[in-house]
């Protein structure tokens, strides 16, 4: 296994792989059809790479391997070992978590005022919900659905449709509803897909208080 994780690796760093290198393989393949692995192979090396193609790109990760990595782990000290795990830790999480406040519940928790937190384990299971917002001792429960382009949105009403049970026993016993929001990629940032559910939540934090 770790002699595959070797070769795996230094090819696709090397991008041996890659369509420059050994040919647009899945057009190839579908385009021969083959109706067994030697059909393929002869097909290959005769439309596609040449078998000596193949055999220099085996020579060239030989290399790569045996002189440009094996050089660039001499190079690594203890120190760097040290301070890459300290970067994992500290800096790649506070990095992730300031990614995390910009999406959707840290846009949604600026415009309602509210702190919004992530739901225990037991709620996702029990009742669907990722976050909650805590008012007057009572919760109003969130669920974020990520979709791809807003042609999936039906789909996941259907799936609403039947978690309603789940939702209404989470209000049963925690006094609030719970609330899709869709999200969806728009360019570096996430956005809230159905705006109009944002109205309804303040409506719902109003109401808690109220009571």
């Amino acid at each position: 296994m770790a002699k595959e994780w070797i070769l795996n690796s230094a090819t696709n760093r090397f991008q041996l792989n890659f369509k420059r290198n050994v040919g647009a393989t899945s057009e190839a393949i579908r385009k021969c059809a083959p109706k067994s692995l030697d059909e393929w192979q002869s097909y290959y090396f005769a439309n596609v790479r040449s078998e000596t193609q193949i055999a220099d790109l085996g020579k060239k990760l030989y290399v790569k391997i045996t002189e440009v990595l094996v050089a660039e782990i001499e190079d690594i000290t203890e120190e760097d070992c040290i301070n890459y795990i300290k970067q994992l830790v500290i800096d790649r999480t506070y990095d992730g978590y300031v990614r995390e406040i910009k999406t959707i519940y840290g846009q949604l928790q600026e415009i309602v005022k509210e702190k919004i937190e992530p739901a225990p384990d037991e709620w996702d299971r029990l009742f669907n919900v990722d976050f909650f917002i805590k008012i007057n001792g009572r919760y109003i429960g969130l669920q974020i659905k990520p979709v791809s382009q807003i042609s999936s949105i039906p789909e996941i009403y259907k799936e609403k449709d039947i978690q309603q049970k789940s939702h209404k026993r989470f209000k049963e016993e925690y006094g609030g509803n719970v609330f899709y929001l869709f999200s969806c990629q728009s360019g570096d940032r996430k956005i809230i897909v159905n705006e109009e559910v944002i109205d309804e939540i303040i409506d719902e934090i109003n109401r808690l208080k109220s009571e």
